[in-house]
């Protein structure tokens, strides 16, 4: 029987629609599982780097003073992603965009980053970062303040997570210097105050932001070093140069950008995360890598803390 030709040219139009929308849904799970790769690489990346940040000042400091060592890592870091995102056609933030990056940077970077440095000539890493653990807490707080107070679990959560804190505090080796003790009690509530008012003052978008904080935070360290009285009395050891590049490139820059990937992609309870893993990394590092001392308290303190931490975080994670 001999075909009709429009019969023959349905088909072949039909046969073509399947092969175009096979070959889309192949395209289509290719992209997923790329996708899926590159967040599953992005979580890593801040989990190992923004873990060893810690011991990577520790090092630093050996022969830079903290704060200048921290105001030359942010505005290095700062000034390098600023110029790729206008390269690459962001556009140039506003005045008022610069003023909110200034206020933003000195909490951010100033008063916790700047502080860890500062406290970490008598502290150990791993320590600095057990006490960074507990920013949600203090967060979840100020947001009371401003009109959303904290659920019953999330006061539970709270509660555990600050006697998680007082044990911390309660080791005799972060009171041997008062200054460092207090400085890694102030750096978490500096960091919360930071968050809670970039919801509220006008920032660019996106890495921008965070190009410019950098940047303007950096200055700001670099003002307060000075006038602390912070001077470069001899050529840094190649030690403490390369942690600083470390810091630069892979700390601030790598990070960041895997950080900003993460927001744009996944629910913000996922790409914070990396709260509950850091203590835990920079403890690792600390003990394996600077033979720093870890004891049962501390162990314990972080325990508390983190888990003060998920039932503060689980909230949010359900509104996510």
């Amino acid at each position: 029987m001999k075909k009709e030709p429009g019969n023959l040219t349905l088909a072949g139009n039909a046969n073509s629609t399947l092969e175009v929308s096979s070959r889309l849904q192949e395209a289509s799970t290719v992209q997923a599982k790329q996708e899926r790769l590159l967040i599953g690489l992005s979580l890593l990346t801040l989990f190992v780097i923004w873990g060893s940040t810690y011991l990577g000042m520790r090092i630093a400091i050996e022969t830079f003073p903290p704060f200048l060592m921290a105001g030359i890592r942010f505005v290095a870091a700062g000034a390098i992603l600023y110029l790729i995102l206008r390269v690459r056609g962001a556009p140039a933030p506003t005045l008022k965009q610069w003023g909110g990056a200034a206020i933003i940077g000195f909490f951010l970077l100033v008063g916790s980053n700047g502080l860890v440095s500062y406290a970490q000539q008598w502290v150990a890493s791993g320590i600095s970062a057990i006490a960074l653990a507990a920013v949600p807490l203090y967060t979840a707080l100020m947001m009371g303040v401003l009109g959303r107070w904290p659920t019953r679990l999330e006061w539970v959560g709270l509660a555990i997570g600050f006697c998680g804190v007082v044990l911390l505090n309660l080791q005799k080796g972060i009171w041997v210097n008062p200054q460092g003790a207090i400085a890694l009690l102030l750096a978490p509530l500096s960091w919360s105050l930071g968050s809670v008012l970039s919801t509220r003052i006008t920032l660019a978008s996106g890495l921008m932001a965070s190009a410019m904080q950098m940047l303007l935070g950096g200055l700001e360290q670099l003002v307060v070093g000075v006038s602390l009285g912070e001077r470069l009395t001899s050529w840094p050891t190649w030690r403490s140069l390369t942690a600083l590049i470390y810091l630069i490139l892979f700390g601030s820059l790598v990070a960041y950008c895997a950080y900003g990937y993460l927001l744009r992609k996944v629910r913000p309870a996922l790409a914070t995360s990396y709260a509950y893993v850091n203590p835990v990394v920079a403890l690792i590092l600390g003990v394996g890598l600077a033979n720093e001392s870890f004891t049962l308290m501390s162990a314990g303190a972080m325990v508390v803390i983190l888990l003060g931490v998920a039932l503060v975080s689980l909230r949010k994670k359900r509104e996510t």
